[in-house]
């Protein structure tokens, strides 16, 4: 294993651990209408990972272990794995005017972006402000 793989990660050979967190891999085109439309009810949170970025596998398991909103709070987490659904990743940019990033968190009310982060930006407040 080289250094750059002990400080970022092994690359292709990504941990797999159980989260906490109830995700809804988002993997098809389709679900970005729904999710639109379940945002008139409660908020949506889609969180765009690099499966291959040490600083997403950073940002995410970061976000993972600070992650204590309670199972009924009123929102629905989408989780878009951006190597292999990078279609879904520019039809959201286009559909909601949010310039792609990685990692990011895009989070949706009522229809609209009522907020978007990137990097060290993404926090669990970042929800919790919107709830």
């Amino acid at each position: 294993m080289g250094i750059f793989d002990k400080v970022f990660g092994g690359g292709e050979k990504e941990e797999k651990k159980t989260s906490a967190i109830n995700w809804t891999p988002l993997t098809d085109v389709s679900q970005l209408e729904i999710a639109e439309m379940e945002s008139q009810q409660q908020l949506v949170a889609i969180l765009k990972h690099s499966t291959r970025c040490g600083i997403s596998r950073m940002v995410l398991k970061q976000f993972e272990n600070s992650y204590d909103i309670p199972e009924d709070a009123e929102v629905k987490l989408y989780f878009l794995d951006l190597l292999n659904h990078r279609d879904i990743s520019n039809k959201i940019a286009d559909r909601f005017s949010v310039r792609h990033e990685s990692p990011q968190l895009i989070l949706l009310k009522g229809k609209e972006v009522v907020h978007h982060s990137s990097h060290q930006d993404i926090e669990v407040q970042n929800i919790k402000d919107f709830l």
